[in-house]
Order: structure tokens, then C-alpha cells, then sequence
């Protein structure tokens, strides 16, 4: 499958959307963590040579003189960039070098220009709320490379790890939710940044089409609501979106959620980023049931905290949008192009589809009743 091919710019056959085509399935998401990378076998203790191309990268951006030796470790990359935790004379950083193609046995490509716009979105982010990216200390084009902040794991927590721990703290949801309501007002008030960011191609290709476009295929009887919400998403352009607020891309740093990973950056709707991130709170129930009454807090508590943020249109026009788009992406991540890798029963992934699609058939325009529903599947 191609991702991206050009950023930016219409479908050349005039649709708003592009026609599914049969692909594999891809059990995860393009997406790093920032830490070692120990699955890989190694220890942490000894230093690593990174690949020439990142020390080229590093002396194109003036942070690595001619002939001098580096050293550093291989962070865990997942499938969609090399990143590297580099040791300087003056500190750690972390450099992240895009991949043309994805770590995947499918021919998966993506247009490594992509960290051009992540780079955009860090500076953005951080203008609208400090702290709320890594410090952005270098973009090198040619490599498809940026050089950031590094964040030692013993002070910035994985989201996803407490959560999956069962540390569902409804206070750190709503700084989340808050600190992204932030950045979205901040950016829908200056609409001339969206000529910073031409990537309604990439973000169909990496979102829309494996998330809605592929579920429709698995869901016929659904496919006209799902490839609806794809043109409803489209043409809703008011703010900057990240494209993957997900809490594994989402550190507990001591002054708040520090967010990483916007590889999907898209000036759009910013309801994708609500129900995409409400997404997850609700999957984490099936991942560690025991905390479930926790997650459903969380979910509550970020929406109430990202409506109350809302200044740029009608909260409730948003949230509604938010809230019919959420079962197409909560359906999607079992029966998508990349399902969540933690839901593997069967009847889990039927109680997603029982609530999904009785959702997508019957919308509602509150996130509460979205949660209900789903309360009220996983009680029975």
C-alpha cells in the first residue's frame, strides 16, 4: 500500500474520498516511544554507533563537528522512524530520521517530508502551550530527520503504561484534554497557517483510508455512514490536528502531557484528535478490565475539560462531530487496517462491533451517550 505519495493537494479523480482497495491487515501504528530499546536485545550500558546518515544529519545541523566521535542508543522505534537518543558534549538529544518504508512485511511508503510537518506542528504546539512538545533544536530536509529534547523516562511517564497498570488518574485526562483545546484554539485563530501544512494526501493515506475507507469494506452494511464521516472530517478545516493522540504518544512530564509523534499533522477538524485519544480510553477497558471504572472517568473528565476549551465554533457542533466519528474509529481498530494490538478475543472485538455499529446506525451528539452505550455493552 502507498502512503502519501504527494502532500497536499485533491484526489486527481475529483472525489473527496478514495475507493478501498484490498490490503493486508497492519496490527500497528506509525508511531515511536522514546525509550531504549531493550526488546532488541539490548542492555542499555554500552553505547551504540549510529548510522552514518544520522551523524551526516547532525553535522548538517551544526550540532556535531567534522571528525568528531559520537555515540548514543537506539530508541524503540516501532515501523516508521529510526530515532536515536544521541550523546553530546552538552547533554543527550533525541534525533528521529523518517523511513521512506515502513518496518512492515507489507509495502508500506510514506513520504519522509512528513517530519517537516511534525517539526511544524512542535513549534506551534509549544508557542500555544510551552512544554507541551519536546524543544525542537534542528530539522535537517535531506536526511527527513529532526532533532529534538530529550526526555528521560525517569521523570516523563508513558501515558499508556499507567493506563495499562491501571492508573487511570481522571486529573491528567483533563490536563490532556485542556493543553490540546489550547493548541487547537491557538492555531483555528490564525487561519493562514493552513498554507504551512499541505498534507490533506498524507493524512487521508495514513488515517482516513486505513482507519474509515478499509472498515467500510469489512462492514458493508455500514460503509455509507463510515465513508460519510471521511468527507465530514475533510471538509471541516479549523485547526491544526495532531492525527494520533494516543497515550502512547503521550508522556507524564512533571509540568503536565508533553505530546510526541505528530507525524499526521493536518490542518482540519480538530474533532479527530477528541475521538481519536476518547478512543483509546474506551479500548483500555478490554485491555485491563479491572481498572475500567477508571477509564470511564478519564474519558468524562477529557471531554468535559476539551469542551470548556472550545472557543472557535459551537462546542456542541464539535462534540457532535467528535461524537459520530468515534465509533468509526472505535470499529476501525478491530476491523481496520490497524487494530489495536491488546483486543484478541473474539467476543471483545464483538462487543466493540455490537456498540460501534449500533452507533454509526442511530449517531449521537453527546460523547457521554457514546460512553454509556459502551458502559452499558461491557456490563451486560
Amino acid at each position: 500500500m502507498r502512503l502519501g505519495g504527494i502532500a497536499g493537494g485533491a484526489d486527481t479523480d475529483g472525489r473527496i474520498y478514495r475507493d478501498a482497495g484490498t490490503f493486508p491487515v497492519l496490527p500497528i501504528d506509525c508511531a515511536e516511544t522514546l525509550r531504549p530499546d531493550r526488546a532488541a536485545g539490548k542492555q542499555g550500558d554500552m553505547p551504540d554507533s549510529p548510522p552514518s546518515d544520522i551523524v551526516a544529519a547532525l553535522r548538517r545541523m551544526e550540532m556535531l563537528s567534522a571528525g568528531a566521535a559520537v555515540s548514543g542508543e537506539r530508541l524503540t522505534g516501532g515501523v516508521s522512524s529510526d530515532i536515536w537518543r544521541i550523546d553530546l558534549p552538552g547533554g543527550p538529544i533525541c534525533i528521529k530520521r523518517a523511513l521512506a518504508k515502513l518496518r512492515v512485511a507489507a509495502d508500506w511508503q510514506a513520504p519522509v517530508e512528513r517530519n517537516r510537518y511534525e517539526a511544524r506542528w512542535m513549534r506551534r504546539a509549544n508557542a500555544a502551550v510551552p512544554g507541551a512538545a519536546p524543544e525542537l533544536l534542528g530539522v535537517d530536509d535531506e536526511a527527513g530527520a529532526l532533532a529534538m529534547q530529550f526526555l528521560p523516562p525517569e521523570r516523563y511517564a508513558l501515558w499508556k503504561a499507567q493506563l495499562h497498570d491501571g492508573d487511570a488518574d481522571p486529573g491528567f485526562a483533563a490536563q490532556v484534554a485542556a493543553a490540546l483545546a489550547r493548541i487547537h484554539a491557538a492555531t483555528a485563530a490564525e487561519p493562514a497557517m493552513a498554507a504551512d501544512f499541505p498534507t490533506d494526501a498524507i493524512f487521508y493515506d495514513i488515517r482516513l483510508e486505513p482507519y474509515l475507507i478499509a472498515t467500510a469494506g469489512a462492514h458493508p452494511d455500514r460503509a455509507d455512514a463510515l465513508r460519510a464521516l471521511v468527507v465530514t472530517t475533510q471538509v471541516n478545516k479549523r485547526a491544526l490536528v495532531h492525527g494520533d493522540v494516543s497515550p502512547k504518544n503521550i508522556l507524564r512530564g512533571p509540568g503536565g502531557p508533553v505530546f510526541l509523534d505528530a507525524e499526521c499533522a493536518w490542518w482540519g477538524d480538530p474533532a479527530f484528535d477528541v475521538a481519536f485519544c476518547l478512543n483509546h480510553l474506551l479500548l483500555k477497558c478490554l485491555w485491563t478490565p479491572r481498572a475500567t471504572a477508571g477509564f470511564l472517568a478519564c474519558f468524562e473528565a477529557f471531554a468535559a475539560a476539551y469542551r470548556a476549551g472550545i472557543d472557535w465554533e459551537a462546542p456542541g457542533a464539535l462534540e457532535a462531530r467528535a461524537a459520530h466519528l468515534l465509533p468509526g474509529l472505535f470499529l476501525a481498530r478491530v476491523d481496520g487496517k490497524s487494530p489495536v494490538e491488546y483486543v484478541t478475543r473474539e467476543p471483545d472485538k464483538d462487543r466493540v462491533r455490537r456498540t460501534a455499529c449500533a452507533l454509526l446506525a442511530r449517531p449521537v451528539e453527546r460523547l457521554s451517550e457514546v460512553r454509556q452505550a459502551w458502559a452499558k455493552e461491557i456490563s451486560a
